[in-house]
């Protein structure tokens, strides 16, 4: 499976250099990602980590080109911050370029707001953005005889 998020990150981001994706979140605190499967292929993908006390990195991911407008991207993201809030995380954190506009507007449906901008030498201004977690959300027991 692992093979199939580096080749999908190739794909996606074709203009970055080959990831080493394990040696570089090998150096990451607490380091995990969710994988959605299509027929046994690897459809999309969303790796981050803990980046400080409190607050987690949602650094990478993306969905294939014949796998998007399904849905894919808002479930992987909800899914993150599920597992974020179960553990104990406060905020999570994410950078995104304005060229990257569909996970730009991804990013603020899902409550993310605009906190600053970065320049990163060789790639340009970087948006970022942050959202705030509220507590694990509990099922509902109804009462009713």
């Amino acid at each position: 499976m692992a093979d199939g998020v580096v080749a999908l990150a190739g794909r996606v981001f074709p203009q970055r250099s080959p990831l080493d994706l394990s040696a570089r979140l090998a150096h990451f605190r607490d380091p995990w990602g969710i994988v959605a499967l299509e027929d046994g292929q690897v459809a999309g993908f969303k790796l981050g980590y803990c980046d400080r006390p409190g607050r987690f990195y949602s650094w990478l991911g993306g969905v294939a080109p014949e796998f998007r407008r399904r849905g894919i991207a808002t479930e992987l993201m909800r899914l993150q911050h599920e597992r974020c809030r179960e553990v104990g995380y406060q905020r999570i954190r994410t950078h995104t370029t304005n060229a990257r506009r569909t996970m730009l507007l991804l990013n603020i449906r899902a409550g993310f707001d605009i906190i600053g901008t970065t320049n990163s030498p060789g790639r340009g201004l970087k948006i970022v953005l942050e959202r705030q977690l509220g507590p694990p959300e509990r099922a509902s027991v109804s009462s009713e005889p």
